[in-house]
């Protein structure tokens, strides 16, 4: 999708931006392959398609360079790969591990994460689960892992390496809960005959853009950039045009003015 120059006018690009956010002409967008609300089909080439991508490209569009899509397998190994100039900006969760290397806008989207309990559990609510002996899966190193390891004081986090792999130590090793986004768990829950998904959620997982920590000028775009996209009514276009349940907009965020 592209972002029109009425829409944008008030956002001014100057050289600096430019050469922080695209120094090789082509502004190259880091995506997180397993969040598949986000990036959720693929062009006949390959390419991926979705909210994230057309995010991206909108950017880009207003920058007046180039797109070049960067995949990655999870959030975790592309905030890694922030200091390795693989990408330049990168469109995964905010949150405060990552954010040591990487400056943030505020949230463009919010996805609800909650938990799968299977069939006869005692848990009726998200509060229940954290408790002695409740042992969670999870999906390490996603926004909503690191949201549990800082703040599950009882419970017993079990992890495991993708979404696929998650689901599969919760059914073998008969866990009691599994933690993750409340829409993909309503393809699992279709899995596991008797199971349910627990009302209420133990965060909002906020699905950000950053870009390198030492780029002052580039961030202060992004923010300014994001807010515009939610003001506009581009981010709601993009979730209707993907056709995502359980994908919102999220509020509104202040930006100061840039001088």
């Amino acid at each position: 999708m592209h972002a029109t120059d009425k829409t944008y006018s008030s956002l001014q690009v100057n050289p600096q931006i430019i050469h922080e956010l695209a120094p090789t002409g082509v502004l190259r967008a880091g995506l997180n392959l397993s969040n598949s609300l986000l990036n959720n089909g693929r062009t006949a080439s390959g390419e991926p398609t979705g909210v994230a991508p057309d995010m991206a490209r909108a950017i880009a569009d207003h920058l007046g360079v180039g797109l070049a899509l960067v995949s990655f397998p999870s959030p975790g190994v592309l905030a890694d790969a922030a200091e390795s100039n693989v990408w330049d900006i990168g469109l995964i969760g905010a949150e405060p591990a990552r954010a040591e290397k990487i400056s943030f806008s505020a949230a463009y989207v919010e996805i609800e994460a909650t938990y799968l309990v299977p069939e006869n559990s005692p848990l009726t609510d998200v509060k229940d689960v954290d408790r002695p002996g409740v042992r969670i899966a999870v999906s390490q190193r996603t926004a909503y892992d690191l949201w549990l390891v800082r703040n599950i004081q009882h419970a017993k986090l079990v992890h495991a390496q993708g979404f696929d792999a998650t689901f599969e130590v919760f059914v073998r090793d008969g866990l009691d809960a599994m933690a993750s986004l409340r829409p993909l768990l309503l393809a699992d829950v279709q899995k596991l005959p008797g199971s349910r998904i627990l009302a209420g959620q133990f965060t909002a997982i906020q699905q950000s853009i950053g870009t390198h920590k030492s780029h002052s000028a580039g961030a202060a775009f992004l923010r300014a950039f994001v807010e515009e996209a939610k003001r506009s009514g581009l981010v709601a276009q993009l979730i209707q045009r993907h056709q995502v349940e359980g994908l919102s907009v999220a509020p509104l965020y202040p930006v100061e003015a840039e001088s």
